[in-house]
C-alpha cells in the first residue's frame, strides 16, 4: 500500500531525479533511494548496538586473532554478505 506525502527538495535535484528516473517514474526513484539508504542505516545501527559482544569469546582471545580469522576467510572467498545455509 502506498501512502502519498509532501516533501520539500531542492529544484536542482528533483530536475536530476526526473532526468534520470524518465516520465512519472519519481515516485519509484525517490522510494528506492530511501530504501537504500535505510537498510546502510540500519545496518550501521545493529553495528553499533553490537560492538563488543564477542569481547571475551573463547575463538578470538586477542586482536591477532581476529585479524587471523578474516584473513583466511578472504583467502578461501568466504562472502560475509551472502545468504549461507547451515
Amino acid at each position: 500500500m502506498n501512502v502519498r506525502t509532501n516533501l520539500m527538495l531542492p529544484e536542482d535535484l528533483v530536475a536530476e531525479v526526473d532526468r534520470v528516473a524518465g516520465p512519472r517514474g519519481r515516485s519509484r526513484y525517490v522510494a528506492e533511494a530511501i530504501a537504500v539508504r535505510l537498510r546502510r542505516d540500519l545496518q550501521r545501527e545493529a553495528i553499533i548496538a553490537s560492538a563488543g559482544a564477542w569481547k571475551d569469546h573463547p575463538w578470538f582471545p586477542t586482536s591477532e586473532s581476529v585479524v587471523e580469522f578474516v584473513r583466511d576467510g578472504r583467502r578461501d572467498g568466504f562472502d560475509p554478505w551472502a545468504d549461507h545455509e547451515g
